[in-house]
């Protein structure tokens, strides 16, 4: 009886030696397996990655065209940095001409008015002694003394032709439509004639022009 328990234990024995020898054989399969298999892959995904980027090299370069790293020349740098500088440099010129430009052009206006401006009031102040000379001029005609009007018109002409040199004109308004931007109206008479209606018929006071501009309106009186 204690020989047939040993026997069956001594069976036992070597069936789970059998079988952990059995496992241990195909666990010993299964990582070769594995590993071969995991090297194709490896293998197939090197290759695939190599043959993409020869397809791109090849897409993007002749194929035969020799690959070689240009070296960077430091005097092209060195160029390439003058050159920028000197683009800024002809940018800040152009833009320090142009305000200079535009400096002289508003000093040479401001000059000019200032000269306009002393003038027209100099010339301004002259105006009522014009007036005064053609007063005295229909005085020396009524008055019938020929060396005293000759003596007045001399005068006059040579001060009204030096304010003319300087651009004084006379407006002429007898005769002329009624014009608010030029006349100032100081009385209306019944018009002589139909013609002369809302035309000016007399000057009280003459209108002057400083070149093209009105530096005194003339006072008339307008018929009606």
């Amino acid at each position: 009886m204690q020989d047939n328990n040993e026997e069956k234990q001594d069976n036992l024995k070597d069936k789970v030696e059998d079988f952990t020898h059995n496992v241990s054989e195909k666990a010993e399969e299964m990582v070769n397996d594995a590993k071969e298999k995991a090297g194709s892959f490896a293998g197939k995904t090197i290759d695939a990655a190599e043959k993409l980027l020869n397809d791109v090299f090849k897409k993007n370069k002749p194929e035969d065209a020799e690959f070689t790293e240009e070296a960077v020349d430091p005097k092209d740098i060195e160029i390439a940095e003058l050159k920028k500088e000197m683009d800024e440099l002809r940018d800040k010129y152009v833009r320090l001409y142009a305000d200079f430009d535009n400096y002289k052009k508003r000093n040479a206006k401001e000059k000019l008015d200032l000269i306009q401006t002393a003038g027209k009031e100099v010339i301004l102040a002259m105006v009522p002694v014009v007036d005064d000379f053609e007063r005295a001029l229909k005085a020396a005609e009524k008055s019938g003394d020929t060396k005293v009007q000759e003596g007045v018109q001399l005068i006059y002409n040579k001060m009204v032709s030096a304010l003319q040199s300087k651009g004084l004109k006379p407006m002429e308004s007898i005769g002329k439509p009624f014009d608010v931007e030029t006349h100032e109206a100081i009385t209306e008479i019944p018009a002589p004639t139909a013609e002369l209606s809302g035309k000016v018929i007399d000057e009280v006071e003459k209108g002057y022009y400083l070149g093209d501009k009105i530096i005194r309106f003339a006072k008339v009186v307008v018929g009606k």
